[in-house]
C-alpha cells in the first residue's frame, strides 16, 4: 500500500505492529512447553503400555512423579480395577483392530486414592514398513461432564420416582373412590331396606275406598324423616297417619320407629285421633324432652269410616302441628280442612292438638302431605316457595280427581322442581269411589251426560 504521492507507506505500525508483537510472543513457546503445559494430558505408551512419555499436566491431574512413571509403569497401572477391565476387554483389542479409538470414558486412579474420569482418544503409530511402534494417547479430565451426566441421571431418577409415587397415588386415589362408591352403594342399599322398614311397601285394601302413597327421599345417603300408614281400627273403621319427625339419619330414624308403634299401639286402645296424638306426645316428652335431648314430630291422625251405599263416609283428623289436609269435591273446588290450635308433638306436657271431621261424598279425595311439599323452591330462580295458596290453585285444577289421581298430579309437581325440592316429602291419598254415571233418557252424547253429572 501507498500514501498519496506514491510513497510506500511503512510496515509493522499502529495495530498491525502490536498483533504481530502477540504472535511473536506465542510462537516463543517450544514444543517441549506446549507439550507439558497443554490443557490435556498427553502420553506415549510401548505396544505392551509401557510408558515412555508423559506430560506435566496428567502427572499434575494424577499426583505422581515422573520418574516413578516413565519405564516404570504401564498405562493400565494409571487406571481404575474397572478401567482396567475394560481397557482389557474392550479398549486395547479395538485400538489393535482399528488402529485409533476417539472418545473412549475410563476412569483413572490417583495417587490418593481419587478417581478421575476422563475421556481418552489413542492412535497407533507405525513405522516404515507398517509395524506398529507406539501409541499415543490424550486424556481429558471429564469430573464436570461426569458431574453433568450425574446431576441430569439423578433428576431423571428423582423424575421417575415422582412419576411412580404419582402414579401411586392416583392408583390409590382410583381404589379410594371405587371403594368409597362401593361403600356408598352399600349403605343407599342398607339405608333403603331400613326406610321401607319405616314406613310400609304398600297399602291395604280397604273396602269403600280409593287409596294412593307417594315418598319422596331428598338425599339417598341420609334417612328419611317423614312417615305414614294406614291399618284396621276396631269395626269397620280404618286408622291413618302421616307425619315428619324431627332431624335426619339414624336419629331420626329411631324417632319415626317409636312415633309409628306408638300411634299403631295408641289407637288400638283408644281410636279417638285426639287421644292417639295425646299419647304419643306424652311418649316423645318422656323419652326426649324431659331428659334434655328435645325430640318432636309433625303429625295428623285420622279415622275414617267408610260409609258404602249404606251412609256417608266420615272422616275425623287431630293435628299437631302439621299442614291442614286438603280436599277435592266431586262439584270441581278444592278447600283444606283447618286444624287449628295444633302445637308440635312432644315440646311440652299436655300439649293441644287440632281436631276436624269432615264427610267424603263419592268423588271426594283427602290428601295428607308434608312440608316438604309446601316448601319446595319454585320459579325459575328457585327463590320463592309453593306455599299452601299455590298448591291449593293446583288441586282446584284438578278436581275432581281419584286417589291415584292426585298422587300423580302431585308427583309430576314434585319432578318438576328439580332441585328445588330439597327436603323429604310424603303423600297419602284416601278417597270415595265416584258414582257411575247414569245419562238421563235420551241423552245421546258424553257430553251431555259429563253436564248431567255435574
Amino acid at each position: 500500500m501507498c500514501r498519496p504521492g506514491g510513497v510506500p507507506e511503512p510496515a509493522g505500525t499502529g495495530d498491525e505492529a502490536s498483533m504481530d508483537a502477540a504472535f511473536t510472543a506465542l510462537l516463543e513457546d517450544g514444543a517441549d512447553e506446549l507439550y507439558e503445559s497443554a490443557p490435556c494430558g498427553y502420553l506415549s505408551t510401548l505396544m505392551d503400555g509401557t510408558v515412555a512419555k508423559i506430560n506435566n499436566t496428567l502427572l499434575d491431574w494424577l499426583g505422581l512423579d515422573r520418574a516413578a512413571v516413565v519405564g516404570r509403569k504401564h498405562f493400565t497401572d494409571l487406571l481404575t480395577v474397572g478401567g482396567r477391565l475394560y481397557h482389557e476387554t474392550h479398549f486395547a483389542p479395538l485400538l489393535r483392530m482399528q488402529g485409533e479409538l476417539r472418545g473412549i470414558a475410563l476412569e483413572m486412579r490417583c495417587e490418593d486414592g481419587a478417581r478421575l474420569p476422563v475421556l481418552v482418544s489413542a492412535v497407533v503409530k507405525y513405522g516404515t514398513e507398517g509395524e506398529p511402534l507406539l501409541i499415543r494417547t490424550t486424556v481429558f479430565d471429564a469430573s464436570d461432564r461426569r458431574a453433568y451426566e450425574e446431576e441430569l441421571l439423578r433428576r431423571r431418577q428423582e423424575a421417575e420416582r415422582a412419576r411412580a409415587e404419582a402414579e401411586q397415588l392416583r392408583a390409590a386415589a382410583d381404589e379410594a373412590r371405587r371403594q368409597a362408591e362401593a361403600d356408598r352403594s352399600r349403605l343407599a342399599a342398607a339405608l333403603t331396606v331400613l326406610q321401607r322398614s319405616l314406613v310400609p311397601d304398600s297399602l291395604p285394601a280397604v273396602p269403600g275406598l280409593e287409596t294412593a302413597v307417594h315418598y319422596h327421599t331428598a338425599a339417598p345417603d341420609l334417612l328419611g324423616g317423614d312417615f305414614y300408614d294406614l291399618f284396621p281400627a276396631a269395626g269397620n273403621r280404618w286408622a291413618f297417619f302421616l307425619g315428619d319427625v324431627c332431624g335426619k339419619g339414624p336419629q331420626a330414624a329411631a324417632l319415626t320407629s317409636l312415633t309409628r308403634y306408638t300411634l299403631r299401639a295408641a289407637a288400638h286402645h283408644d281410636p279417638d285421633p285426639a287421644s292417639a296424638l295425646a299419647t304419643l306426645n306424652a311418649v316423645l316428652h318422656e323419652r326426649y324432652t324431659a331428659g334434655g335431648d328435645p325430640r318432636y314430630c309433625t303429625c295428623v291422625f285420622g279415622i275414617v269410616e267408610p260409609g258404602g251405599e249404606h251412609g256417608p263416609t266420615v272422616v275425623r283428623l287431630a293435628s299437631g302441628g302439621h299442614p291442614p289436609a286438603l280436599v277435592l269435591r266431586a262439584g270441581g273446588r278444592a278447600e283444606y280442612l283447618p286444624t287449628p290450635g295444633g302445637m308440635l308433638v312432644g315440646v311440652v306436657p299436655g300439649a293441644p292438638m287440632g281436631t276436624a271431621e269432615t264427610v267424603l261424598a263419592p268423588g271426594d279425595t283427602m290428601v295428607l302431605y308434608t312440608d316438604g311439599l309446601t316448601e319446595a323452591r319454585a320459579g325459575a330462580g328457585r327463590d320463592d316457595l309453593l306455599g299452601e295458596d299455590a298448591l291449593l290453585a293446583f288441586a282446584a285444577g284438578r278436581a275432581p280427581a281419584s286417589p291415584g289421581e292426585v298422587i300423580g298430579a302431585l308427583t309430576g309437581l314434585l319432578e318438576s322442581f328439580g332441585d328445588g325440592l330439597n327436603d323429604d316429602t310424603a303423600l297419602l291419598a284416601l278417597g270415595v269411589p265416584a258414582a257411575p254415571s247414569r245419562p238421563r233418557a235420551g241423552s245421546r252424547s258424553r257430553s251431555r251426560s259429563a253436564t248431567s253429572r255435574s
